[in-house]
């Protein structure tokens, strides 16, 4: 099964913590819009139990290789050799570690172009589509051997966002507040202004009198909230009374759990994505 949509609707933050909550493995491809002139036309994503395991502009299983062989860590003739030896089912990167021809750090320096990198760039896309195909063979020829938890490179890549428009329509708003959400699972360190606004998550104060108190711009501590809902360490939560919202997610979340009594894919996931979905029509 694969599910399609369209990154002005599911922000990539926002896949990456279904992958990532799900424990999903596959196979995250972008569609860049052609505006996007700068990028390559389509980016493929591996996850493997909601861990990024590599990252790559083609399927031809040639990123990584390439990457080594412009390093010239390795001899061309030795490296086509270990190239020939290594077993499909093992990481290249993993096994020339075992050969001694590349060091921990080197792997860690290739993990950061090939995933790191490359996962900020791709959080700076305005538009495009996205599809997820589940359970598809790792690429092991892209595999460092190294991996990151997919919401782990989310704050990474929203560290490094330079322009926040595209993600705009999905900020907390500035009466809203932020609780703390209790898990044992994620760890992050965490920056000086990131520490700040987190210790304010008891519900009990506005992300704009947040601000106030810190002396920081609304948008800025609006921004900063979104990185800690979107890393599964804070919620939104509202300040003011609701009015109630007509269900109309509720055929559509019906629909897909039904699929999944079909599909290879988890019924956890899908009870997340309805309910992600049904809280963006109600809210």
């Amino acid at each position: 099964m694969s599910i399609t949509g369209y990154l002005t609707d599911f922000s990539l933050p926002e896949i990456c913590q279904l992958l990532d909550k799900g424990h999903q493995t596959g196979l995250l491809t972008i569609f860049c819009e052609p505006t996007e002139t700068s990028l390559s036309k389509i980016h493929y994503v591996w996850v493997y139990h909601g861990r990024i395991v590599a990252v790559a502009k083609h399927l031809n299983h040639q990123g990584l290789v390439s990457l080594i062989a412009q390093s010239r860590w390795i001899s061309s003739s030795t490296f086509t050799r270990l190239i020939d030896q290594c077993s499909a089912s093992q990481p290249l990167g993993s096994y020339l570690k075992s050969r001694g021809a590349l060091r921990t750090k080197q792997l860690k320096w290739l993990f950061q172009v090939q995933v790191l990198k490359s996962m900020c760039t791709l959080f700076q896309l305005q538009a495009g589509k996205f599809k997820i195909d589940f359970n598809v063979p790792l690429p092991t020829r892209e595999m460092t051997g190294l991996s990151i938890p997919a919401m782990a490179a989310t704050l990474i890549g929203l560290r490094a966002l330079p322009n926040w428009d595209i993600l705009a329509d999905k900020l907390p708003p500035p009466d809203s507040g932020l609780v703390t959400v209790m898990s044992s699972k994620y760890h992050y360190r965490l920056d000086t202004l990131e520490l700040q606004i987190w210790k304010y998550a008891n519900g009990k104060i506005s992300l704009g009198m947040i601000a106030q108190r810190l002396g920081l711009p609304v948008e800025k501590v609006q921004q900063i909230g979104f990185q800690l809902i979107a890393v599964g360490l804070a919620e939104e939560v509202p300040m003011l009374t609701q009015t109630t919202a007509i269900p109309v997610a509720d055929p559509l979340g019906r629909g897909l759990l039904e699929e999944a009594s079909t599909a290879n894919v988890s019924y956890s996931f899908l009870q997340n994505l309805v309910g992600f979905l049904s809280s963006k029509v109600t809210a």
